[in-house]
């Protein structure tokens, strides 16, 4: 499939550029606190991950697993771009959504070990993660599903005039079902406050884009609903930020939903028991030199607002924060049975408490 070159931004005006030509102007304004915070984050993501495969491999995780090794830029800047009371939903490859939003990454882990203390009291596992009080609405297993919900929310938040912004994240096989086309279709009759990103990290499972879709450069599906479309390097979290915050000051000020292709590269299998054999170990080896998290660490030392001893540090916290995470989840306990009859339908006075 090869690496992405030398594409042009599918909006009014634009000059066609390859994405490491970018500059990066809203990233130069961010001072040495949000860039760690970022990088931290980037470190977070990657650590939980490694640490998730361990688990994995010892049982303590069951089910389904699908890491966010290679993809965490896509997380970070997303998050970055984003205000707190935005919401965000995505599906089912999403530990890496749920850290960058805040979650605390004890209830994340307890939730991958099925435990009663994990975000969706352990009966969510790894591709459910919810987090409601932080606007994390899932973590959904059907392809494509959340992309229509995400629609419903951002005109819930139009209708109520709430000035909110619903982001929504689904992967490159997502754009062939029919709930992709009905969404945007509906979301850009209406013009509500929405940005679809699409994760695409080429390969659907183990088919890659250029087996699956005639239209492969997945932004370009915007023109067909009249709405822009532009993509990102999503191996950059500055440039996945800077290319999202357009799009989310756009559907804030009422103009309407936009397309991003994020163009990232999981560094995994697409689960835990998938061997990755319809990829060589060169291309692997090859997209790992454009790892995002030496990437940005790079950039914050360009601009002289850390040392390698800073990045060390961060790394030893997040380490102790991981194992910190695993113990939590070790030493927690098992659901009871009676929760398997809660939380099966929704609460009448739920309305309510929204408005509340």
């Amino acid at each position: 499939t090869g690496s992405f070159r030398g594409f042009s931004p599918c909006r009014p005006g634009a000059k066609e550029e390859s994405v490491a030509q970018r500059k990066h102007p809203l990233a130069d304004k961010l001072d040495r606190d949000a860039l760690l915070k970022m990088y931290r984050q980037l470190v977070l993501i990657r650590r939980f991950e490694e640490r998730s495969a361990q688990q994995y491999s010892l049982q303590k995780i069951a089910g389904f697993c699908h890491l966010y090794i290679g993809q965490e830029a896509v997380a970070v800047g997303v998050e970055a771009a984003m205000r707190p009371d935005d919401y965000l939903v995505t599906a089912y490859r999403e530990h890496g959504q749920i850290l960058a939003r805040g979650t605390p990454s004890g209830p994340v882990m307890a939730e991958l070990f099925g435990k009663a203390t994990g975000v969706a009291k352990g009966k969510g596992g790894s591709m459910h993660l919810y987090d409601v009080s932080r606007h994390m609405y899932g973590g959904w297993g059907i392809v494509g599903a959340q992309i229509p919900l995400a629609l419903g929310m951002a005109y819930s938040s139009k209708y109520r005039e709430d000035g909110r912004v619903t982001v929504c994240l689904f992967g490159e096989a997502a754009v062939n079902q029919g709930a992709f086309h009905e969404a945007l279709n509906m979301a850009a009759i209406w013009k509500v406050p929405a940005v679809f990103i699409c994760e695409n990290n080429r390969y659907g499972m183990g088919t890659p884009i250029s087996v699956s879709s005639a239209v492969t450069e997945v932004y370009k599906r915007a023109a067909a609903y009249d709405i822009p479309g532009e993509p990102c390097d999503g191996m950059d979290t500055l440039d996945t930020m800077e290319v999202v915050k357009r799009a989310v000051d756009r559907a804030r000020a009422g103009e309407g939903p936009t397309l991003i292709e994020a163009r990232t590269y999981r560094f995994r299998g697409h689960s835990m028991s998938d061997p990755a054999v319809y990829r060589t170990r060169e291309e692997v080896e090859r997209e790992r030199k454009n790892d995002p998290i030496p990437k940005l660490a790079k950039y914050i030392k360009s601009r002289k607002l850390a040392t390698d001893e800073d990045f060390e540090k961060i790394a030893e916290d997040v380490e102790n924060e991981v194992a910190e995470a695993i113990k939590f989840a070790d030493e927690s306990p098992w659901p009871d049975p009676s929760e398997l009859y809660t939380d099966v339908y929704v609460d009448p006075i739920w309305p309510e408490k929204v408005n509340a």
